[in-house]
């Protein structure tokens, strides 16, 4: 796999600094159920880095020291994760809003067809991956029979009262394009998706997020061995919009890994590139992060081109 980070450190871009800081988001591990191309985390079935006891019980102190009110689970499929149940119900004993990073599929693995209610259960708000609403595309992407069990999963969660006016259980999609090229209008795409998902399959959901695929890992390298890399940079940087940067989740958000060591966001992570200041989830709980400037490289381009794209949608 070919290597972006030496095409994306020399930056102009403006670094912006931190805020408040309210929500950890935490990878548990890269091992994934499915392998998808656009995968910054570059997860899959083979993938064995999976987060130890003592980080695991390290969360609910940091999440308790700092007062933040987001917990943000992802991986891989954080949900493989031995104690990812024990994690959820800890940090909503303590009041603090539990997001799970969903694939969908997972909820039909073997072992986990109690997942759902579970989820449902301890009201954590589920953000789900699905990058259109035709099988065709998904497939493509994701793999042989991934719609179908998207759709089920999907399913499940509705009967459950997740994206149901009323029920406070939070059901939101994940759009990435399928190729070398920003998302379309998010309020445009979130009103097609809910059409064709309740007309086709009867499905509801509370909101679509869209977001750009990043120039790293598996897209960035499938982007050079295409020779596309150049130009999709050119299209991330003439696509910059100024008036993001002030709402980019990197000001607000930690990225912590799987061996507890922390980050700006999520892809700086996949690129091994460490936040200033503390280092491990341990140094959390004694040291604040406020005003700290942020650790940038091009591929930060990518939160501010168009629309804007973060981990909860886009910016404008």
């Amino acid at each position: 796999m070919h290597d972006t980070l030496p095409l994306l450190l020399s930056t102009d871009f403006p670094a912006p600094r931190r805020s408040r800081l309210t929500t950890l988001q935490v990878n548990l591990g890269y091992r994934c159920n499915q392998t998808c191309l656009h995968c910054h985390v570059n997860a899959g079935p083979n993938r064995t880095e999976t987060m130890d006891d003592a980080n695991v019980e390290r969360i609910p102190q940091v999440l308790a020291a700092r007062g933040l009110v987001a917990l943000d689970l992802t991986g891989g499929a954080p949900e493989l994760h031995q104690c990812f149940r024990w994690l959820v119900a800890t940090a909503r004993s303590l009041g603090v809003k539990v997001i799970d990073r969903c694939n969908l599929t997972i909820l039909s693995e073997p072992g986990q067809e109690d997942l759902a209610g579970f989820l449902a259960e301890n009201r954590v708000e589920v953000v789900a991956s699905l990058p259109c609403y035709l099988e065709e595309n998904v497939d493509g992407q994701r793999g042989k029979g991934v719609f179908e069990r998207s759709m089920a999963g999907l399913k499940r969660l509705n009967a459950l009262g997740y994206g149901q006016p009323g029920s406070g259980l939070n059901l939101h999609l994940v759009y990435n394009p399928t190729g070398a090229s920003l998302p379309p209008a998010q309020a445009g795409l979130e009103a097609a998706y809910k059409k064709e998902l309740e007309d086709r399959y009867g499905i509801v959901f509370s909101r679509l997020y869209t977001i750009a695929n990043m120039p790293i890992q598996r897209f960035g390298s499938t982007l050079i061995s295409r020779g596309q890399f150049a130009d999709y940079m050119d299209l991330l940087k003439s696509s910059h919009s100024r008036d993001n940067l002030d709402q980019v989740m990197c000001r607000e958000l930690v990225s912590v890994d799987w061996r507890g060591r922390l980050y700006d966001c999520d892809f700086n992570q996949m690129l091994g590139l460490p936040m200033h200041g503390p280092a491990t989830l341990a140094d959390l709980l004694e040291m604040s992060v406020a005003d700290q400037p942020i650790r940038v490289a091009d591929h930060c381009y990518g939160c501010t081109a168009g629309q804007g794209s973060s981990c909860g949608g886009a910016l404008e």
